[in-house]
């Protein structure tokens, strides 16, 4: 890894952690089982995006990490609209494959400072206390696991968006209902309180 990241460097590309992290991690495989099963992928409606990024309320101050990202469109169209930082995570190599390439769609390529694609297991990513925004399309037996993380390692203030499915001890502070061309979905918000 450290050998590509010396490639791309020299290429002219620059590599710097969060917050003002660019570009797209290369894919590797997952050495490593993740503590959950489920690993379906399920691209989340345009609807529903809106409804997220209305309801968490994102400026281009944010940064946003996106959970088990898919394609990573989420981050894309939010850089796209309001000018703001983003960071997926996904733990199948392929749906970082494909993030790359569907990074083009939304003219965010390798030299863009703002969107960052990652391959990893969203339970062990060390930086997402640089987060402001968090969303999520993850089915329960994960958020559960992920519960105590956000709660541990995220910011006052920290909103927590989850399409359809909620933590099992853990209230959102709003919840709403969107039509997209196929379903009924919710959206579920929940902010980081004060220690």
């Amino acid at each position: 890894m450290k050998m590509l990241l010396t490639m791309v460097a020299l290429a002219g590309l620059l590599l710097v952690p969060l917050p003002a992290s660019i570009g797209q991690t290369a894919p590797q495989e997952f050495v490593e089982k993740p503590k959950y099963a489920n690993l379906t992928f399920v691209p989340t409606a345009d609807e529903v995006i809106a409804k997220m990024f209305e309801m968490a309320k994102i400026t281009k101050n944010d940064v946003i990490f996106d959970l088990g990202c898919g394609d990573n469109r989420i981050c894309f169209q939010a850089a796209k609209k309001f000018g703001c930082r983003g960071v997926g995570l996904d733990i199948n190599p392929a749906r970082i494959r494909e993030a790359m390439d569907f990074a083009e769609k939304f003219g965010i390529g390798p030299n863009n400072m703002l969107v960052e694609t990652r391959h990893g297991d969203a339970l062990a990513v060390k930086d997402i206390g640089d987060a402001t925004v968090v969303v999520m399309y993850m089915f329960p037996e994960f958020m559960n696991l992920w519960e105590p993380i956000a709660k541990a390692k995220l910011k006052p203030g920290t909103r927590i968006v989850s399409h359809d499915y909620s933590f099992s001890n853990w209230e959102p502070d709003e919840t709403a209902t969107v039509r997209s061309a196929t379903r009924e979905h919710k959206v579920h918000l929940w902010k980081i309180k004060k220690k």
